[in-house]
């Protein structure tokens, strides 16, 4: 039987061949590519590679002069290849490797299989794939995207501020997964010049950085779009005096599940919003080398509850909805970009999809497992809209993730956006309620949605914890992959599953009256202490573990943080339900033990800005423990 190396994403077509590629007395890439500059950052992406695995140095070399003995491995570049669109051929044979692209992307991505290949060999734990220092099996891989793009959206809103320093190990890591769009969900995390008082204390990305973060994406064929939300979701501007007369509510509104006293969306018929938002674009954008802006739009829960009333009574909600969405699209084209929006709000009315002007890119969005994609998609599709479907992590407001959701969410949006001719894929990792999730619980919607994205087909079977361990991990022993993946199932224990999010989230931050009531006690008890039994199954199988990550020690603490989350959610409900064992004292000094390390955790990946606020999710469960 044929073993095929586990590959992040698997390729789509694998052919193992006899016999075996000996480097060891090679010592030169050749860059056949006019010009070679063009392929450099692959050449030096692979040349390190082999020298940190293999030990083996290899020099750069341009043209077709060296003798054929010297050279180790080529990179040709040349657009007449018969490949598809981003697509490469890797060939591993007895004389050497070869590599052809007619794009610097396919040369790029086939680097990157190459470097997972030589990561495989090096570290695999199965003697009989184990192989001589500096070789390598003879095989070929003939392999292209089912998605034109494959992005990751990062909800840098919500609290968390990723530093520049995560932010590029970020891209290193998604670039090495094939990913080559990502945008950075922005309400008031950019630092506008004209509007400091917004984003005062969130330790926003100033112009400087997003230029750098742009350069860095470009190298790694990364297209960094700009996100700049521009209807609703417009509180942390809203509340400010200045900013509360563009509101649609100034006194607060009814959304589906509450009421707010506070604004959150813009005033669609006052001139001073589109001025307002042209302010922004005129700041933004130029920090952008993309030509594609995403303006958002999702979720306008207060229109027509204020100053648009008597005008979404007289012409409909939604046609007030589209005219604005209309006058941003007529801002964004006339700068020169394709805009991008959010579909939820428009999606329902067909008559209004065929008004949407034809080069707009519509993102279909949806969370849960059985999310219509397939429904929403054709009806894009009929009206002649391209689309991405965007899928998510199931990270957020669920401390471990939901892995099953994530799995099939994912599946879904890969399936049938296929299906219906999404050019796009999308995934989202958001931030509500906190961001208490640590980003290595996103790794794995992350991995498992860049290789749907890639080729569905080619990874239904992917071996989804090998991978993790191996490529977001660099964990020898395969362990830290499993850790994750089995935590981020632990949402599925307790016989109750709300939607975009896991109950021992809501134990967590919710008041206890609030969620008792959804268990008898003795069924409650039984069912938190096997969820706690469970949780030490995962932690006691999976202990041996060791990565090569430069922040190996952090990814450590993260995984201990997130199992302390857990537990603490579990001993907190079986305190609710009479357990005597547990008391508020007890309880109330292990949650302070968790808040030390959660601030400590999130100062090495984010900035300090939106950190209060965070933490400020934790004093419900605090005041309970203290008045108890």
């Amino acid at each position: 039987m044929e073993m095929i190396p586990t590959l992040l994403p698997m390729p789509v077509d694998f052919k193992s061949n006899q016999g075996m590629c000996d480097l060891g007395q090679k010592h030169l890439i050749l860059l056949e590519c006019d010009p070679p500059h063009a392929i450099l950052s692959s050449a030096l992406r692979l040349q390190a590679a082999f020298d940190f695995h293999l030990q083996t140095l290899f020099q750069l070399y341009a043209g077709k002069t060296p003798q054929l003995e010297q050279v180790g491995i080529t990179l040709r570049m040349e657009q007449s290849l018969p490949l598809q669109p981003q697509g490469y051929y890797l060939q591993i044979s007895p004389s050497g490797i070869l590599i052809e692209a007619h794009q610097a992307e396919g040369i790029f991505y086939a680097c990157c299989t190459l470097i997972q290949l030589v990561e495989y060999y090096a570290s695999h734990q199965d003697n009989s794939q184990q192989l001589p220092l500096g070789c390598l099996p003879c095989l070929e891989i003939r392999d292209w995207p089912n998605f034109q793009h494959r992005g990751v959206m990062l909800d840098v809103s919500r609290d968390k501020v990723p530093t520049m320093q995560t932010m590029f190990d970020l891209v290193d890591m998604l670039s090495s997964w094939k990913i080559n769009q990502l945008q950075l969900y922005t309400e008031h995390t950019f630092a506008y010049q004209m509007h400091p008082e917004v984003w005062a204390g969130a330790s926003p990305f100033t112009g400087e950085e997003i230029l750098k973060l742009d350069a860095y994406c470009r190298e790694r064929f990364v297209e960094l779009v700009p996100n700049q939300n521009s209807f609703g979701h417009m509180e942390h501007w809203l509340n400010h005096p200045q900013y509360l007369h563009l509101a649609e509510a100034p006194h607060g509104f009814d959304f589906p599940w509450g009421h707010s006293e506070t604004p959150f969306s813009l005033c669609p018929l006052d001139p001073h919003s589109l001025a307002f938002l042209q302010g922004l674009y005129n700041e933004l954008l130029p920090h952008f080398s993309s030509r594609q802006f995403n303006v958002g739009c999702d979720e306008t829960f207060d229109l027509g509850q204020g100053r648009s009333m008597a005008e979404c009574e007289r012409l409909g909600t939604d046609r007030v909805y589209l005219d604005f969405l209309l006058k941003l699209h007529h801002d964004v084209t006339r700068r020169g970009y394709r805009m991008q929006f959010w579909g939820d709000m428009i999606i329902s009315q067909p008559e209004l999809l065929k008004e949407l002007p034809g080069d707009v890119v519509a993102l279909e969005w949806g969370y849960e497992a059985d999310h219509p994609f397939a429904e929403h998609g054709g009806k894009l599709a009929q009206a002649g809209i391209s689309f991405y479907v965007c899928p998510g992590t199931s990270a957020w407001n669920s401390l471990a993730g939901r892995t099953d959701n994530c799995l099939a969410n994912l599946a879904n949006a890969a399936q049938n956006g296929l299906k219906t001719g999404a050019e796009g894929y999308l995934i989202t990792d958001w931030g509500d309620n906190g961001h208490w999730q640590v980003l290595p619980v996103s790794f794995l919607g992350f991995a498992v949605g860049a290789a749907y994205a890639w080729s569905l087909p080619a990874n239904r079977d992917l071996h989804i914890p090998e991978a993790l361990s191996l490529f977001a991990f660099t964990d020898r022993f395969a362990k830290m992959g499993s850790m994750f993946y089995q935590l981020g199932n632990i949402y599925r224990r307790l016989d109750l599953e709300p939607p975009n999010a896991s109950i021992l989230f809501t134990v967590l931050q919710k008041p206890m009256p609030e969620w008792r009531e959804y268990w008898q006690p003795d069924t409650a008890v039984q069912l938190f202490r096997n969820t706690l039994d469970y949780l030490d199954q995962i932690v006691s199988h999976n202990q041996r573990f060791s990565t090569q990550q430069s922040d190996d020690e952090l990814i450590k603490r993260e995984l201990e943080l997130t199992q302390q989350l857990l537990r603490h959610a579990c001993l907190r409900a079986l305190h609710a339900f009479g357990s005597p064992e547990f008391t508020p004292r007890f309880l109330l000094q292990h949650l302070e033990d968790i808040i030390t390390e959660y601030r400590s955790i999130w100062l090495l990946r984010n900035r300090p800005g939106g950190l209060s606020d965070s933490l400020a999710y934790f004093e419900i469960a605090k005041k309970e423990y203290q008045e108890s």
